[in-house]
């Protein structure tokens, strides 16, 4: 693994070394262990979470040593770059026709996925329901029993290398048409309601308490969200601007694959 670092970090410095086949080799074999779950873009440690910067850096030095050349599936067509992801059945991942995920995906055993996208790099934990017209952008990370409900945008990320992945943590469940990008982390067990978006300059407040409590860029585990919005002065006058409202915890009587319409109702909020 060391020496692949070195070799990845190498070529990175120096785009000559691409015409190499000592270091295509490195960089193939590099997605060929995403593409298996041996290594992740970042992964979960004591303190947090770790972005594997060489890692990235992999991915991104994959496109240009790769040809188009067409992909034929059955009566599907396409013209790209890279791989379609393929023996799904030995994986112990349930397809439904029109979805679509790269090489150099992971897929854990029991993902499901509806009619949907996940890009290269992406990392989706067991039992994670992916569904339809969702995509999951390159290097994301989604954990194990998450929902992602029709329409959501999980956001990639690519460059720059240091920046973290979107990061959507175990046991959560991300309401319809909502979109996580920017590298925003939720943890735990949160459940976002339809169509909340996050960014990294989205203004996330807590209202469940007498005080309000604002955070950016992190849903703290088992938060209940809802799309909200808050008057900001402009030149030209006063606006409402979209943010996100956290508006108390997930209970502990609530099952873990709750409908995001019983998560909501414990808080009287319509979806």
């Amino acid at each position: 693994m060391n020496n692949l670092e070195q070799l990845i970090g190498e070529v990175w410095d120096n785009r000559i070394y691409l015409h190499e086949k000592h270091y295509q080799s490195a960089i193939n074999e590099v997605i060929a262990m995403l593409d298996q779950g041996k290594i992740r873009v970042a992964e979960p440690i004591e303190s947090g979470w770790k972005v594997n910067e060489w890692v990235k850096k992999a991915v991104i030095l994959y496109f240009p040593i790769r040809q188009m050349e067409t992909l034929e599936t059955g009566i599907f067509e396409f013209h790209d770059k890279i791989p379609l992801k393929r023996d799904f059945q030995t994986l112990g991942v349930r397809v439904v026709p029109n979805a679509v995920a790269r090489y150099g995906a992971f897929l854990s055993k029991g993902v499901i996925l509806m009619p949907s996208y996940v890009n290269i790099g992406a990392w989706i934990g067991t039992g994670t329901m992916v569904d339809t017209w969702a995509t999951v952008g390159s290097c994301a990370q989604v954990g194990a029993n998450v929902h992602l409900s029709g329409g959501v945008g999980i956001g990639g990320v690519l460059e720059p290398v240091q920046a973290a992945p979107v990061i959507i943590e175990d046991g959560c469940f991300i309401g319809s048409r909502s979109i996580v990008v920017e590298g925003v982390r939720v943890c735990r067990e949160a459940v976002l309601g339809a169509n909340v978006v996050l960014t990294q300059s989205t203004r996330i407040i807590d209202v469940s308490g007498k005080e309000a409590i604002e955070y950016k860029g992190l849903i703290p585990e088992r938060s209940v969200v809802i799309p909200g919005s808050y008057t900001k002065k402009f030149p030209a006058g006063e606006f409402q601007v979209a943010c996100a409202l956290i508006i108390g915890k997930r209970k502990a009587s609530t099952d873990l694959k709750t409908s995001l319409n019983e998560a909501l109702r414990d808080y009287d909020v319509q979806t």
